[in-house]
C-alpha cells in the first residue's frame, strides 16, 4: 500500500508521551515537570526572558470612547523583540472599586476588533457578530474589566502581503513557518504576550490584581488554555471550541499551522496540557456541530482532564457546557460562571 495514512496512525499509536496522566500518577511532580517542559518547548521561557516591564515599554493610549455602559480604550505597548501589541480595554461605567478582569482571546478572523463590536476598519459593527458573538462586550456588560489583545498574525499585526489580501487573511502560516525554522513557535509568542496582558491588568487601578480570568475561542482558546496552564495568576479559564485531543482534531484534518507544536506529543496529549490548569476553575464549551474541534474529541478530552481534577480533589472546579451550535462561542454558562473570580 502506497497511501501513508496507516503509517501516521501507527506512529501515533506507538508514541508513549512522557507525561501521560494515569490514576496512580503523582500529581505534584507530574505538574511541575510537564509545565517546565511545556513552557520550554513552545518557547515561553525564552520569550518571557525578553519581555520588558510594561511600565517601561511606552504604553500609549490610541483611543478612548464612551460606549453604552462601558468605556473602550485601545492601548499599545512593546512586548519583546521590538514588537508592539494593541489591546482593547473595556471598563464598566460606574465602578465603585477594583473589579475582576478577563483576558479575552479572539480566534481566527479579523482580530481583536471582531470581539469588541467593531468592523475591521474600526467602525461600529451592524449586523451578525459571527462565531465570536462580541464576547468581550458581553463580558464587560457582566461587570468585568476586559482586555482583548491583538494576537500576532491578525488585524493590525499582519504581514504587508496579507493586509493587501483582505481583513480576514491572517499571517499565521508564514509567521509560524518562519518561527519554526528558527526553533521558535507562534504559540509561545502569543502565550508570552498574553501573560504580559495579565501583568498590565494588574497595573490598572480598575482591576483587582488577584481576580483575573481568561476566555478564548478556537485559536484564542489555545492561547487562553495554554496561558492559564502556565500562569497561576490566571484564576479561572473558559476554553471554547478548542478543548479536544490532538488525535481527534489537529491530526485529523488540515488546520492552520499555528496549531502545530513540534515534538509536543513526545511530552503529552492536549488534555494533559489543559489539565495543568487544575485545581483552578475551568469551563469547557463545545458545540455539538463543531466540525473543527468535534464533540467526540471534546468528550474524550474531558474524561482525561477529569482524571487530573479528581486527583487533586477539585472535581467541582471543572465544568463543561455542551451546547447546540457549531464552532462558536456558547456563552450561556460562561459569563455567569466567571463570577466566581469575585471569591478569589
Amino acid at each position: 500500500m502506497t497511501e501513508p495514512g496507516p503509517y501516521l496512525l501507527r506512529l501515533y499509536a506507538e508514541n508513549k508521551p512522557r507525561f501521560e496522566f494515569k490514576a496512580e500518577t503523582d500529581w505534584t511532580s507530574w505538574r511541575e515537570e510537564l509545565r517546565e517542559s511545556f513552557a520550554a518547548r513552545i518557547g515561553v521561557v525564552a520569550n518571557c526572558e525578553r519581555v520588558q516591564d510594561t511600565k517601561e515599554t511606552s504604553v500609549i493610549l490610541l483611543e478612548r470612547k464612551t460606549c453604552e455602559g462601558y468605556i473602550r480604550e485601545r492601548v499599545e505597548w512593546t512586548t519583546f523583540d521590538g514588537m508592539r501589541m494593541p489591546v482593547y480595554l473595556l471598563i464598566p461605567e460606574g465602578m465603585s472599586g477594583p473589579r475582576p478582569a478577563v483576558v479575552a482571546c479572539h480566534g481566527h478572523g479579523y482580530g481583536s476588533r471582531e470581539i469588541v463590536g467593531l468592523m475591521p476598519d474600526g467602525s461600529e459593527r451592524e449586523g451578525n457578530p459571527g462565531l465570536h458573538k462580541d464576547f468581550a462586550v458581553e463580558l464587560v456588560k457582566q461587570g468585568y474589566v476586559v482586555a482583548a489583545p491583538e494576537l500576532l498574525g491578525f488585524g493590525d499585526r499582519r504581514l504587508e502581503e496579507d493586509v493587501k489580501a483582505g481583513p480576514r487573511q491572517s499571517s499565521c502560516f508564514r509567521l509560524s513557518a518562519h518561527l519554526m525554522m528558527l526553533g521558535r513557535n507562534i504559540a509561545g509568542v502569543r502565550v508570552a504576550e498574553t501573560m504580559q496582558v495579565v501583568s498590565y491588568l494588574q497595573s490598572r487601578k480598575e482591576v483587582n490584581p488577584r481576580q483575573i480570568g481568561c476566555m478564548g475561542i478556537s485559536g484564542g482558546g489555545l492561547v487562553a488554555a495554554f496561558a492559564a496552564a502556565l500562569d497561576e495568576r490566571i484564576g479561572a479559564a473558559v476554553v471554547s471550541g478548542y478543548a479536544n485531543t490532538f488525535e481527534d482534531s489537529i491530526l485529523n484534518r488540515a488546520h492552520c499551522l499555528d496549531n502545530y507544536i513540534p515534538g509536543i506529543l513526545l511530552d503529552a496529549e492536549l488534555p494533559e496540557l489543559i489539565g495543568l490548569i487544575a485545581p483552578r476553575p475551568l469551563l469547557i464549551e463545545s458545540g455539538d456541530q463543531d466540525l473543527v474541534f468535534p464533540r467526540r474529541g471534546a468528550e474524550r478530552a474531558l474524561e482525561r482532564i477529569s482524571l487530573i481534577y479528581a486527583a487533586v480533589g477539585a472535581q467541582e472546579s471543572l465544568k463543561v457546557d455542551y451546547f447546540q451550535g457549531g464552532h462558536e462561542i456558547g456563552g450561556a454558562q460562561a459569563y455567569r460562571w466567571l463570577k466566581q473570580l469575585e471569591s478569589l
